[in-house]
């Protein structure tokens, strides 16, 4: 019994050193202003890097057209035909001419058979030879030439397909099936080169961003962070344009706004460890060490997520202050 009762004043003693601040294993850190990100908030838009028509090369009857906003294509896809029903007529036309000139080329070549017969003999003079191998070399060329023209109207016939320009999301289709078109007339709007999260910042900002700077973007659920991929050099409306690369960025709607914290500078402020913060009944204090031992303070923090190491203070303590930490 009397062993007992000598243990536990020991005891009792070592415990409260223990919950006491400032003990042997607490910890300090003296307040010193450090440079933090001055953020500016600002909405930016689900884009593709590259939106690109994919026109009509001719003009004529859309008869045909096999996409729709949301759909993906390959670079050379047949999206759609269309049809100049005059050209049908024209091929018909020229092959027409082609048989009368093969008619036409007979006959010549039969001429200047007979009278390269007729100059062996004698009958007739060489001048009138080369007056019909002449005629036989214009008429050649008068059928190479309709062939020429020929393979230009095929050409164009085959030139109705619409093709896909890039891969990509078809954006936009301002026709319907039936509609008449005209030559560069856009069939649809192909979004390719990647997604990005464009931004419209004021020109006032624009000196102080960086190339490859990490951006905080929110997502409604989660905060991602992303990277200033592209600061374009033209400012159009008293803002400038930046693309944002983002990992799993959400490529469901292209044009949802997404809040984007930017940043557009540096400040001074005070950081003290999260840890050192303690919050009764809604205030946070931290304990100060002074000449007389330590002191409890209460403190009014910035916003701070759960997995900070540090917190800004706003106000109750100033640079030189000496924190204690557990």
């Amino acid at each position: 019994m009397s062993t007992l009762k000598m243990k536990t004043p020991l005891l009792f003693g070592f415990l409260l050193a223990l919950a006491l601040p400032g003990s042997a294993n607490a910890g300090s850190v003296v307040l010193a202003p450090v440079s933090v990100p001055e953020w500016k908030s600002v909405y930016g838009q689900v884009e593709a890097r590259n939106s690109i028509p994919a026109r009509a090369r001719i003009g004529g009857t859309l008869v045909s057209l096999t996409v729709t906003e949301g759909d993906d294509v390959t670079a050379g896809q047949v999206m759609g035909t269309v049809r100049d029903d005059k050209t049908a007529f024209q091929v018909t036309a020229l092959e027409a001419q082609l048989g009368a000139l093969v008619a036409q080329l007979e006959n010549a070549e039969s001429e200047l058979s007979r009278g390269q017969t007729l100059v062996d003999r004698g009958v007739t003079t060489t001048q009138r030879l080369d007056q019909l191998s002449t005629q036989v070399d214009v008429v050649r060329n008068q059928i190479a030439a309709i062939e020429a023209q020929r393979q230009v109207v095929l050409q164009q016939e085959s030139e109705g397909e619409i093709i896909a320009p890039a891969d990509g999301t078809v954006l936009d289709v301002p026709v319907t099936q039936g509609a008449v078109v005209m030559p560069g007339e856009a069939i649809a709007t192909i979004g390719g080169g990647g997604i990005y999260l464009r931004l419209a910042i004021p020109e006032r900002h624009a000196p102080m961003l960086k190339q490859d700077a990490q951006l905080q973007i929110e997502t409604g659920t989660t905060t991602m962070t992303g990277q200033l991929d592209k600061i374009y050099p033209r400012i159009e409306n008293g803002r400038v344009v930046a693309d944002v690369a983002v990992d799993a960025l959400p490529t469901a709607f292209f044009g949802a706004r997404l809040l984007v914290r930017v940043p557009v500078g540096e400040r001074q402020a005070l950081m003290v460890p999260a840890v050192a913060v303690a919050t009764r009944f809604g205030t946070d204090f931290v304990q100060v060490k002074t000449a007389d031992g330590t002191s409890e303070r209460a403190v009014v923090l910035a916003q701070r997520d759960d997995d900070d190491d540090a917190v800004e203070v706003l106000t109750g303590l100033a640079a030189g202050d000496e924190v204690v930490t557990p």
